[in-house]
């Protein structure tokens, strides 16, 4: 019988250290925004717009084996997640690429609610989600 919790033990532990590690911190949320609203992905280089509202910060790690962390899926996650707080600015503050000691992607990310016409604003293009 123990081998038997032992074993779940370190099933339920392989299946857990699979995803990368998020942390995250909301200081305000707004209403959700509906799939056809236009949320902008800014590149570290872009500038965040003056007036816009910072609503808090996403960031994406490595657990040792992690998956589906490569640079779009962090930031289709991260789009997403703007989507459900309300914002529609995803500004990307540092990223890492994977290197011998990390096979992921890991990026700090921030979130911000702007009032203007984000579509101006130079950024990234991601497919829908």
């Amino acid at each position: 019988m123990r081998k038997l919790y032992f074993l779940s033990f370190l099933f339920s532990l392989f299946l857990s250290s699979c995803g990368a590690v998020i942390n995250e911190s909301i200081s305000k949320n707004y209403s959700y925004l509906p799939i056809d609203a236009k949320i902008a992905i800014l590149e570290v280089k872009h500038n965040v717009p003056v007036n816009a509202e910072k609503l808090g910060f996403i960031s994406f790690g490595d657990s040792g084996f992690s998956t589906d962390c490569d640079y779009y899926s962090n930031l289709s996650k991260a789009r997403k997640r703007a989507r459900e707080i309300g914002a529609n600015i995803v500004k990307i503050n540092q990223v890492t690429e994977p290197s011998i000691v990390s096979s992921c992607y890991r990026m700090n990310i921030s979130f911000y609610k702007y009032d203007g016409d984000v579509s101006q604003l130079p950024q990234i293009s991601l497919q829908q989600n």
